[in-house]
């Protein structure tokens, strides 16, 4: 208990936090509520004017509402209240739904702003599907939540006070004859029902696994076969219908004892009342009409309690999906800038040196990725980087680009320590050609242009042609606005390796990373590629993560990474000399068709 309640505490706090976007729409908030309140008021109206009706005679003169004795005034006394309730309603949940999809509209647009300014390293500890699950689940049950959930626990406690009240004002004894039955039952059947919906939801998670088991089976069908267990996949899947059976005759049992229960003590509460009620009207202590508005409201209050379990099970899910939404808020963001065109920085020259960094991802303290490396890297060379996996390689490339900044030592971008640098600003002049190229779901010109919003047509093609993907392009009927499908997939491996590099070409970045971007590729593909890759590299320094050394002989320097160090570094024609060396022997293996 004392664990639990500063939990609650704390998530309460949290789910405050959000209480700041509906700050910019109170006026509308509170006008709702006022439209809530008279709505709610004016439906307790109805059993009170049903009881009144019943006692009415017929009158044949005019019409006067306040005659309480005439069944036509009480009849049109009733549409009226039905008319300016459903006004009252109206304006409840229009004014609602202004606060509401304003004040999530605010929010759904910030956290994907946080989203998407928190580091790699974040990204590597949470799940893709859970990060998009918060922005989009969690929200939209904030949106029940504020559109339905609390306006209707608001109107419940409402109904109960008002009903309760009136309930004492028609009868207290038959009042504490229906406090101590009806609502009490309802209650119970809340419950009931919702045992009930677990066994059900457990049933269904036992046929979810037994499906599963024919999938896995039919799919391996041929393993399973070739090693003669059928029986005993019959036996696995016999084992998991027999589950589902006894769940389901378990939650037979209990489903048909809930509809006893739901006949007998809801409907009998109902009948001992009325019963109750029938009594004191033979005493004269009660009117009949009195009579039928006690029950009405009485049935209204029984549905009110019977609710509140419910919705404040809404709500609490509602609080925890606005505590996960405020821990992402609670996230340290990256330094960036959110302005698509990133000016006020000097266009680097492209010297680049690593000063004895050492660096371990967090989730691994005690196991170093670099150790002390240093290296300087003058303007406009290649740099081609090397070594088995797991050596390095691709964290200097992240390190270069600062997803990660070093755990020891510093990084410098023109003799100026990066961390002084605009995040932004750095990294817009930085490109990255990677392995495996993932592009959007829109055309080809989209995917281009993301190198440089608002690039002319003119720009895009230029950059496709030095690229050496214009041609295929044009082949296609629909040229530049092809559409490339879900990260591409409409399109080759050679064919997205050289919409990455028209990318880069048209971003015109003073410093380039090539992660492997031809590793993949069949000989043609990689022959293109390498052409519009040693047209990109001209003139700019470049980082060339390399798997097959016969592409970059020409490199500038070559550093031999391994266990987070620089082992060797020099030419190709200076490090194959080297015959103990890393760079001969890996030389040697590739030559004879060992990868």
């Amino acid at each position: 208990m004392s664990e639990k309640a500063p939990k609650q505490k704390g998530s309460w706090k949290k789910a405050r936090r959000f209480l700041k976007y509906v700050g910019p729409y109170r006026v509308a908030w509170y006008a709702s509520f006022v439209f809530l309140l008279l709505s709610s008021a004016l439906s307790m109206a109805f059993p009170l004017l049903m009881g009144r009706l019943f006692d009415a005679g017929t009158s044949t003169s005019g019409i006067d509402l306040s005659d309480m004795s005439s069944a036509n005034s009480v009849a049109i006394l009733l549409f009226i209240v039905f008319g300016v309730q459903s006004v009252f309603s109206y304006f409840r949940i229009y004014l609602g739904s202004i606060v509401t999809e304003g004040a999530l509209n605010d929010l759904r647009r910030d956290a994907y702003k946080k989203l998407v300014s928190l580091p790699i390293s974040f990204f590597n500890k949470n799940k893709v599907g859970e990060l998009n699950s918060r922005i989009s689940a969690d929200i939209t049950m904030l949106q029940d939540t504020f559109n339905t959930t609390l306006a209707e626990f608001v109107r419940q406690f409402i109904v109960i006070i008002i009903g309760i009240s009136a309930l004492a004002w028609i009868s207290w004894k038959l009042s504490l004859i229906m406090i101590a039955t009806i609502p009490v039952m309802a209650i119970v059947a809340v419950f009931f029902g919702r045992f009930i919906k677990r066994l059900s939801k457990e049933a269904q998670d036992k046929v979810a696994e037994s499906n599963g088991i024919v999938e896995e089976t039919l799919t391996a069908i041929a393993s399973v076969k070739a090693y003669a267990n059928e029986a005993f996949e019959v036996v696995r899947y016999k084992k998991a219908a027999d589950e589902i059976k006894n769940l389901s005759m378990r939650g037979a049992v209990w489903r048909g004892a809930f509809v006893s229960f739901i006949i007998f003590a809801i409907f009998g509460s109902i009948v001992f009342v009325l019963w109750q009620g029938v009594l004191l009207t033979q005493n004269g202590e009660i009117a009949k009409g009195d009579l039928v508005s006690f029950v009405v409201m009485s049935v209204f209050l029984g549905a009110s309690f019977g609710s509140i379990p419910e919705l404040f099970a809404r709500i609490q899910k509602s609080i925890g999906a606005s505590e996960r939404l405020m821990d992402l808020f609670d996230e340290t963001s990256e330094n960036i800038s959110m302005e698509i065109e990133k000016k006020g920085m000097e266009r680097l020259k492209g010297e680049v040196a690593f000063e004895h960094v050492s660096f371990h991802y967090d989730s691994r303290p005690d196991f170093p990725v670099l150790n002390n490396v240093s290296f300087t890297v003058p303007a406009g060379q290649q740099i081609a980087i090397v070594g088995p996996s797991g050596a390095g390689k691709s964290t200097i490339a992240s390190m270069l680009l600062r997803f990660y900044d070093p755990v020891e030592g510093c990084i410098r971008f023109d003799g100026k320590d990066a961390l002084q640098y605009n995040l932004s600003q750095l990294r817009d002049q930085m490109a990255i050609v990677p392995q495996e190229v993932i592009l959007f779901g829109g055309t080809i010109r989209e995917n281009i242009a993301y190198g440089k919003p608002g690039a002319s047509d003119a720009e895009i093609e230029d950059a496709a042609n030095k690229a050496n993907a214009l041609e295929f392009i044009q082949k296609f009927p629909s040229g530049l606005d092809t559409i490339v499908g879900d990260r591409g997939v409409q399109l080759s491996g050679g064919q997205r390796q050289r919409i990455a590099i028209a990318r880069a070409v048209l971003k015109d970045p003073s410093i380039l990373i090539l992660d492997e971007a031809t590793s993949s590729l069949d000989s043609e593909s990689e022959r293109l590629v390498q052409d519009a890759l040693e047209k990109l590299m001209k003139g700019r320094t470049s980082f060339v993560i390399a798997h097959r050394l016969s592409t970059i002989k020409r490199a500038d320097q070559i550093f031999v990474v391994e266990d987070g160090q620089i082992k060797e570094r020099g030419k190709h024609d200076e490090l194959v000399l080297v015959n103990e060396g890393l760079y001969n022997k890996l030389s040697k293996m590739q030559r004879l068709g060992v990868d």
